[in-house]
């Protein structure tokens, strides 16, 4: 009669194959308990070298190999590990839920770390140095913006987005803005070629119609 795979019982951890299992099965079955514990460090070296994780033998890691044996025994083997046997609640066991930043993005072209620069701005005492982060940050955004979206943005659209960020805590200048440029881009598209002619051109020009002279 063939044997087929469906036939026979699940394997607890199918990442080690079904020849893994079995011998997890044959132990269990061996009476003198010395030679039963010499077994069971050979299978457990046989489940290092066929885990994915990583090889090197550090406590974290053979521990979990010496678990996946007892797991694969159904927590029903009598051998001297180095460590305890697991409790049995761990195979239904949830994860711990991982907590998520559930605070949204208010504009999301200039990211979450502007919005934390915002709030250090607000939080700074000093006025003058609570200015020159106000004008960095519009300069920030500002290149963030243009990155984004080729439209040029206003200063003034700038200012009023820091004036939402902060919650009105922050305002800006705009006159003063526009007389300094203080919101000019941190980064300059340098890829589009200039329209005015080159200055080389011109004087080889007035060069030939010298020789020609």
């Amino acid at each position: 009669m063939l044997d087929y795979n469906t036939q026979r019982p699940d394997m607890k951890l199918k990442e080690y194959g079904r020849n893994v299992q079995m011998l997890v099965k044959h132990l269990r079955t061996v009476e003198d308990k010395d030679t039963r514990t010499q077994m069971a460090y050979t299978v457990v070296d046989l489940i290092k070298q066929l885990s994915n994780g990583p090889k090197d033998a550090n406590q974290e890691n053979m521990q979990k190999y010496w678990d996946d044996l007892f797991i694969m025994s159904d927590f029903d083997l009598d051998v001297e590990s180095p460590y305890p046997m697991p409790a049995k609640e761990i195979l239904g066991r949830k994860p711990a839920r991982v907590k998520y930043v559930t605070n949204e993005v208010k504009f999301k072209h200039y990211g979450r770390n502007v919005e934390l620069l915002v709030e250090k701005a607000i939080a700074l005492e000093d006025g003058e140095e609570k200015n020159a982060a106000i004008l960095y940050i519009g300069r920030l955004m500002k290149t963030f913006y243009s990155t984004w979206n080729r439209d040029n943005v206003t200063e003034e659209a700038v200012a009023d987005n820091i004036k939402q960020l902060s919650g009105g805590q922050l305002s800006v200048d705009i006159q003063e803005v526009k007389d300094n440029n203080a919101f000019d881009l941190i980064y300059k598209d340098t890829s589009r070629p200039s329209s005015r002619p080159s200055n080389n051109h011109k004087g080889k020009k007035q060069n030939y119609k010298k020789r020609r002279n």
